[in-house]
């Protein structure tokens, strides 16, 4: 079973104001500034070329920004030195030598860390590799070479794990495995930062998003915020188009506002359908069509990133 992590901090894991990277005159991360909370999985999402990877590149010190700052781990970006031995971060697809077992891929990439071989078996088993340690990482399925992946990031056992699309390329066995790795790792008090562009692939693992579209920040909290965003609609069509302008006198008049969308109206107001088919009912007008329409997550951010 896993095990909380001791002193976790409370001040923010991430913390980057203002930060922005132009490249040449395309601006790929444009005054970005929000803050990562310590402790569960964060999703950073946004369409393909948004700009979270180039965010993350320069979370890790890979790249420099333009303008703006940033602290990882209450430290800044501009010393990667100081921060990078807590930080775990899987930003490509991980590459091993294929003829090596999983276990001695990992055994080496300990020594060079400095790790013990002991921590070898804890990051198998974390990741739920225990068993097929031995299999050459040549053999291994696109999900297991990213948990192995994952692994590797955990040989530290870092306060901070950085992924950017773990889930890219999998099968939907591949992409469950990852979003319940993803949940065990955040429950141990862990901040998990995890990017996409798909917001199905990873909604059930995170406790907050971070949604960017074309550099800049559009959404920050939790899951459930995002909803109040969520448009909900009622539609209703008379049997007789030419009772529709009457459906929509008989509704004002009840206190209702619509407005016509083709021979339908629509209600955004708060109401039920059963109420809104009483006041037609009232007034002779029958229905041919009535319906409520509330958009769900997904509908939600594809909505706010114009995809």
């Amino acid at each position: 079973m896993l095990e909380p992590m001791p002193n976790a901090s409370t001040s923010p894991a991430i913390m980057i104001s203002g930060l922005t990277k132009r490249f040449g005159s395309f601006t790929s991360v444009d005054d970005l500034t929000v803050d990562i909370p310590t402790g569960g999985v964060v999703g950073l999402l946004g369409p393909n070329g948004a700009g979270k990877s180039t965010t993350i590149r320069m979370l890790l010190g890979l790249i420099r920004p333009t303008t703006g700052s940033a602290t990882v781990l209450g430290h800044p970006i501009t010393n990667p030195e100081a921060f990078l031995p807590r930080v775990g971060a899987l930003i490509e697809a991980p590459t091993m030598y294929p003829k090596l077992s999983a276990e001695r891929n990992l055994r080496s990439l300990a020594r060079l860390a400095g790790v013990s071989d002991g921590r070898v078996a804890e990051v198998l088993h974390i990741v739920g590799l225990t068993g097929r340690e031995q299999d050459p990482f040549g053999d291994y399925s696109l999900g297991m070479k990213q948990r192995l992946g994952i692994a590797a990031a955990l040989l530290r056992d870092p306060e901070l794990l950085i992924l950017d699309e773990p889930t890219n390329g999998l099968d939907p066995a591949g992409i469950v495995e990852i979003r319940d790795l993803l949940i065990d790792l955040g429950r141990q008090g862990r901040t998990v930062l995890v990017s996409s562009h798909l917001l199905a692939e990873i909604q059930a693992a995170c406790d907050r998003l971070v949604i960017i579209q074309r550099g800049r920040l559009i959404f920050e909290g939790p899951i459930g915020q995002l909803l109040t965003h969520a448009n909900d609609a009622i539609y209703l069509a008379p049997e007789r188009t030419a009772d529709l302008r009457r459906l929509g006198d008989t509704l004002t008049a009840a206190g209702v506002t619509s407005a016509p969308a083709g021979d339908r109206l629509v209600v955004t107001s708060d109401h039920e359908p059963a109420d809104l088919n009483r006041i037609a009912a009232g007034d002779g007008v029958v229905l041919r069509e009535l319906h409520r329409e509330r958009e769900d997550l997904e509908d939600v951010f594809l909505r706010l990133t114009n995809t």
